[in-house]
């Protein structure tokens, strides 16, 4: 018989490791890294309002040399506004 107490307990062949779940690796996603100068997020956020500036200008643009070269009215759908909130309704709207 062998001398001395068990070091560890046997495993059965069948059984598995249930911490599978851990990732290995890099997260998934971007990263965003906060900047340590606050000149860099004003930089940041006059950019940012440039951009969308730009982008309603060129919108407008697109639309009225389209509304002005047809035959009929032109009419604009503009998307879904309020997406924080899917069930509220909007003033002016009626739930009937």
């Amino acid at each position: 018989m062998a001398q001395g107490s068990k070091k560890f307990k046997a495993q059965r062949p069948g059984a598995s490791k249930k911490q599978q779940s851990k990732q290995k690796g890099p997260k998934k996603g971007g990263r965003t890294i906060a900047p340590k100068k606050a000149q860099v997020v004003q930089q940041q956020k006059l950019k940012k309002g440039l951009e969308v500036a730009i982008r309603n200008k060129i919108e407008q643009e697109v639309t009225q040399k389209a509304s002005s070269s047809l035959h009929k009215p032109l009419s604009v759908v503009k998307g879904a506004e309020g997406k924080g909130h899917p069930g509220a309704t909007r003033p002016g709207t009626s739930s009937k």
